[in-house]
Parts: structure tokens; sequence; C-alpha cells
């Protein structure tokens, strides 16, 4: 979810006094989110769970910044780490910047192109088409977040090229290339492309991604094992995943959304098809205050998991938010319902109650 910077710091500070106009021009920012709550789930193997959460924007800190360059042209780069308020802990051990780590170039009549470890369309124009990003519910992305719409450890590329145009009458598009750096130039590549559009009431995306030998979150559904390999450690020698959504502004209280993402996941002579259906409302009573209510229907290999959620953000500043949200999961086809990344249930249902404080920097 989009970091909400309230402090620029501008390198060059000193300018006036003894650098020179060039550095003047050079900016950085230093952005982050804190998130933490407590919630409730009845059934997590068995017992119900108290435990603390994290719900309305994944922890993190970073640096983003730019040069001019003259002429148009800009150097651009970003270091995101993920972490954990609750216990210090990066997102992904031994990976300071595990979210995101890039250097490029910006050129605004043609677009941007980047290299280093970005994330997938999925993520960028797909993500906040859910209803896990309208409600402000971590809770609710898809089952082991196949679709890749949140940035868990293994959704980004390592070692991509991306490059994204520019702004033309509200519509632009994207590509993006991860290296396996192997000498096997197909192990390990992943290919995105997208486009995106933008103009008054309506935001619409839609995503392709090819991808190989990809680690898969296939247990967070509560499977044991899939395509005859652990759960676990689930490895996919292909990964084809399609999206399309769209954000409507009916009034200007009322936002509606609706989303459809289909992954066809190969391992050796297997493959299945996952794919969701989901769809959701955001009602702003103030400009301080908004509920929002959703769902989605997500299956795979004759299973099936519904989950539903009512929520609400109270903005205290526009940086400082409390949230509070209830949600429950139906599962059925010999699935156990498993809320993402709460832990499986012991049966077909599982039903959470979850709040907090949200805060950006």
């Amino acid at each position: 979810m989009d970091e909400v910077p309230l402090k620029t710091i501008w390198i060059g500070v000193c300018a006036a006094v003894v650098c020179s106009p060039a550095l003047a021009q050079s900016t950085v920012t230093l952005y982050g989110s804190q998130d933490v709550g407590v919630g409730y789930f009845n059934n997590v193997g068995g017992s119900g769970k108290w435990t603390t959460v994290n719900t309305m924007s994944p922890d993190r800190f970073g640096l983003v910044g730019q040069e001019d360059l003259g002429g148009g042209l800009k150097s651009v780069f970003r270091l995101e780490n993920g972490f954990y308020t609750t216990t210090g802990a990066m997102a992904l051990p031994g990976t300071i910047f595990n979210r995101q780590a890039y250097v490029g170039l910006s050129w605004g009549r043609l677009g941007t192109l980047t290299l280093g470890r970005q994330t997938p369309f999925n993520f960028d124009w797909l993500g906040p088409i859910s209803t896990a990003y309208n409600a402000a519910d971590w809770y609710m992305f898809h089952p082991g977040n196949i679709d890749e719409l949140a940035a868990t450890s293994n959704v980004q590329y390592s070692n991509s090229l991306k490059f994204t145009t520019s702004n033309y009458g509200g519509l632009s598009a994207g590509a993006m290339l991860g290296l396996g750096n192997t000498a096997n130039f197909g192990f390990g590549r992943n290919v995105s492309v997208g486009i995106n559009f933008e103009r008054g009431a309506l935001r619409a995306s839609a995503v392709y991604s090819n991808e190989h030998n990809r680690s898969v979150l296939i247990s967070t559904t509560g499977i044991a094992s899939f395509q005859g390999q652990p759960a676990p450690n689930y490895m996919a020698d292909r990964v084809e995943n399609i999206g399309a959504g769209a954000n409507y502004n009916v009034i200007d209280k009322l936002t509606l959304h609706a989303l459809y993402t289909r992954t066809k996941l190969t391992s050796g002579q297997r493959s299945d098809v996952y794919q969701t259906i989901d769809g959701g409302a955001t009602y702003r009573l103030t400009p301080a205050y908004s509920i929002a209510a959703g769902a989605f229907t997500t299956t795979l290999s004759g299973m099936r998991w519904t989950e539903y959620t009512v929520g609400t953000v109270y903005a205290l500043s526009k940086a400082t938010q409390l949230y509070a949200d209830a949600l429950v999961e139906k599962a059925s086809g010999g699935a156990k319902a498993a809320i993402f990344t709460v832990g499986s249930s012991s049966n077909s249902s599982q039903i959470g109650v979850i709040a907090g404080l949200h805060h950006s920097f």
C-alpha cells in the first residue's frame, strides 16, 4: 500500500553556501509505516487464538529519491525494508531491503526504467483494486497470495528490469523482466506486463505474468501437499498469472471495486488453476471516517474458500488512523478455512475480529 511521506530530507541543504546548483535539485525522502493491533481468531488448529496483528498496512521504512539531470531526465532510486514492529525482526531474514531496491532513469516524455529488486504489476496495479486494500485489511488477501496482490517476500522479482511508460491521457503501460542469473536463461526467468487507466471516477487495470521456478505459499491455504510436493516446500515450474479489475467512484463518498484473477500452477506434468472473484464497496461518512465491506471467493482443485469482511477506519490525522474489522471465511470441497497468514482452522469455518493503530511518516 502506498506510503504517506510527511517529511522530505533535501540533499544539499547547504546549497546556498557551498553546494552546486545541480545538487540543490536532488531530493531524498524518508518514509515509513507502522501498524500494530490485537486480533482474536476463533479456530486456529482447533483452538481460539489471541494475537498481535499487522492489518492496515505492512510495516516498512524506506528511502526514495531523484536527481534532476536536465532536459527532463532524472535519476531515481528506492530502498525499502519490511519489518515487524511487534518484534523488530526483518520481514525476510538476512535481506535488509527485502521489499524493493532499485535504481534507474526517468524521462517525463517517455517513462521510467529501473533495475534491481522490484514488485510486479500484480502488486502495483491489481493490489489496489482488491478488497484487502480498499477495506484496509491484510487478512482479506486471497489464500496463499498466489495471485501476488500482497508484497510477501516471495512476490518481488530480483535481478529485474522494469519499464513503465509516462501517463498518456490517463493510460500507462509497463513491462518487466526478472533474470534467473544462471547459465540457463529460462530457469528463474519472470515476465510481467500490464496496462493501467486512471481518469476521473474510474481506475482500471489488466496484468499478465509468466514466471518460472517460483516458490508459492500454498501451505498457507491449509493444504498439506500439492502436485506431489509437500506444501511448505512447493515450487512451481511455471506460474501464469492474469487479472483485471476496476475501482469506480459512483458518487463523491462511495467507491465500488471488482477484481478477477486466474493463476495456472504447473509442476512436471501436473497443472491446476487457482482463480478468485473479489468485490466490495467503501463509503466515506466524513473525510475522517469510512466504512467498507467486501468479499472474495477462491477455487483451486475442487476446493473453495469464501471470505467476507466489514470494517471501519477513523483518521486521527493524515498520518494516524484507528481501525477495526470483522471477517469470516467458509471453506468447502474438502478444504479447511485458512484466513491469510493466520493458520488453518480444524474445520471449514474461521472467524476473526481485529482492531489497531496505524501510523505513517
